[in-house]
């Protein structure tokens, strides 16, 4: 059996095609209009195959920009002319991650991610005192808070587990001495007194 969201076609649940004069399932999504962000498409228009597909042709990235803001756009380099502030030499400054400090850049963004709902619920510096400083160490590791319990801790070793083995990952061994590390932590903290 194919699989449909991977060749363009969701389930319609009701959706009608959006073209004015089709009453097909709308199956197939197309950017949105006003009010989308650079944050993601905003609301998905609906259409048949037919008219995705028209949707498609008649698309223009460029639209509204001058030819000099094409030709930026298009040049190879394009979107590196400023230094990003998590590459600077200060980063890890002023609550950004120092990306040097994580092997994989997914775990500097969810580090970010954590202390920035830290700070929105007014938790600074939550309490690790239940665990000893190897445990810390381990849950760092794991990329766990203080709050984590057993079950989350299974849930994320078999997480990491999942992206790092060369097995489960297509074959790409360059994260072996990561899923090393995230099995010690692992065997450390199942055995934790905090999880007693």
């Amino acid at each position: 059996m194919r699989n449909e969201r991977f060749h363009g076609r969701y389930e319609s649940e009701g959706r009608v095609c959006e073209h004015p004069t089709c009453r097909e399932p709308g199956e197939f999504r197309a950017p949105g209009g006003a009010g989308n962000s650079f944050d993601g498409p905003g609301e998905w228009r609906w259409f048949c195959l037919e008219h995705v597909r028209e949707f498609n042709a008649g698309y223009d990235w460029f639209e509204g920009m001058s030819a000099d803001e094409i030709y930026r756009a298009q040049a190879p380099g394009s979107g590196w002319q400023t230094e990003s502030p998590a590459f600077k030499p200060t980063a890890g400054v002023d609550g950004m991650p120092r990306w040097a400090d994580f092997a994989d850049p997914l775990d500097a963004i969810g580090a970010r991610a954590g202390d920035i709902k830290r700070a929105a619920a007014g938790r600074k510096h939550e309490n690790f005192s239940r665990f000893t400083p190897r445990e810390r160490e381990a849950l760092q590791i794991m990329g766990l808070g203080p709050k984590t319990d057993r079950p989350e801790l299974r849930r994320r070793y078999s997480a990491l587990v999942r992206r790092y083995h060369p097995d489960r990952n297509g074959g790409d061994r360059a994260h072996e001495a990561r899923l090393q590390r995230v099995v010690e932590a692992y065997q450390l903290l199942r055995r934790a007194a905090a999880f007693a």
